[in-house]
């Protein structure tokens, strides 16, 4: 079974990444106030969360960005960096637990800046016209054109209030046309547009996070199930940013040291025909891929690196099963190889 799906999700965000997620690199740069509640707390990852005893200095302490009553004509507005380039398929502009500071409306606007960030030269589009919200709700919204690259938005909302958490679901933008026949990349790597499409357990951690950048923060940065007290394993399918082949394996366990995985493996095969929504029948045949890195013996705490030595070339691949046995946490997974 799959446990990637959550149904309230629309099917725009399927198989899509947060680009405003705070955890891969979206930054709020600027605000026209953030007295009651700073826009940093917008990208949080984690959903939003209300304890109604907790006050901080300028009053009731809330889990978004909140702008103080406007008394003056006009409205607030705030600038997101999004945490790469990509295309956007829609917006969730959640207002859990505002409820009678939310804004009645929002519209969003969108930029591609090559460097840095906007300035007052910056061209803005608009890509959400002035919607309504409600208090204490998730509202989704779709993005008609899913073909431009966007680098920043602005969230304007009408006149003031709150926005527990803004998520932007799209696919990362990686120009593969820089990337030489021969030139190694990390096939898996989420800022290149690779992405986990199913997967066994995600109690602890998502599996994009093994995907994701550096080596990880702490155990909650990365890839961790829950205990398994029946037979079977963990796995996850991931989609590879390009076709390629595979030529270096890096599977890291840092900070897992009770918990890391006693074994893994990898399989791989071409499918540039599957969609981001995964069968029963395409997660069954998964199990059948070529194997790539037969099962290996995992350490606590440790960078484990597999070349020429242990990796089987089955030729070109779109997408990987990656494997636990039986289960357990893995940091990052990095897929080095070339573009076929």
């Amino acid at each position: 079974m799959t446990e990637n799906t959550a149904s309230s999700l629309p099917s725009f965000a399927t198989g899509a990444i947060n680009l405003a997620s705070a955890r891969l690199g979206a930054k709020g740069i600027y605000a026209t106030d953030e007295f009651f509640a700073p826009l940093e707390r917008m990208l949080q990852d984690v959903p939003a969360s209300f304890d109604p005893d907790l006050y901080d200095d300028n009053g009731k302490y809330m889990d978004g960005w909140e702008s103080r009553r406007k008394r003056v004509s006009g409205h607030d507005w705030a600038i997101v960096k999004l945490a790469m380039p990509g295309r956007i398929f829609g917006f969730d502009v959640d207002t859990s637990y505002f409820t009678g500071n939310y804004p009645p409306h929002c519209s969003i606007e969108a930029a591609f800046v090559e460097s840095g960030d906007p300035t007052d030269a910056t061209q803005w589009t608009e890509i959400l016209a002035k919607s309504p919200l409600g208090p204490s709700a998730q509202h989704f919204f779709e993005n008609a054109d899913r073909e431009k690259i966007w680098t920043h938005l602005r969230l304007h909302i009408y006149p003031d209030g709150g926005v527990a958490r803004l998520r932007v679901y799209g696919s990362a933008y990686f120009d593969w046309t820089k990337v030489g026949a021969g030139e190694e990349v990390d096939l898996g790597y989420i800022f290149n547009g690779a992405k986990s499409l199913a997967w066994s357990d995600a109690h602890y951690g998502h599996p994009d996070k093994m995907l994701g950048p550096g080596r990880g923060i702490n155990m909650g940065d990365g890839w961790e199930t829950k205990r398994r007290r029946g037979p079977g394993h963990d796995w996850a399918i991931i989609r590879l940013g390009h076709p390629g082949v595979l030529k270096r394996i890096v599977v890291d366990t840092a900070f897992y040291k009770g918990n890391f995985p006693d074994t893994c493996e990898l399989l791989g095969a071409y499918l540039p025909e599957l969609g981001d929504t995964l069968s029963e029948a395409d997660i069954a045949a998964s199990e059948t891929w070529k194997p790539i890195l037969s099962r290996s013996k995992l350490q606590a705490d440790h960078t484990h690196e597999y070349g020429a030595g242990a990796i089987a070339d089955i030729g070109p691949v779109t997408h990987v099963r990656y494997a636990m046995h039986p289960d357990g946490g893995t940091m990052r997974l990095r897929l080095y190889g070339v573009k076929a």
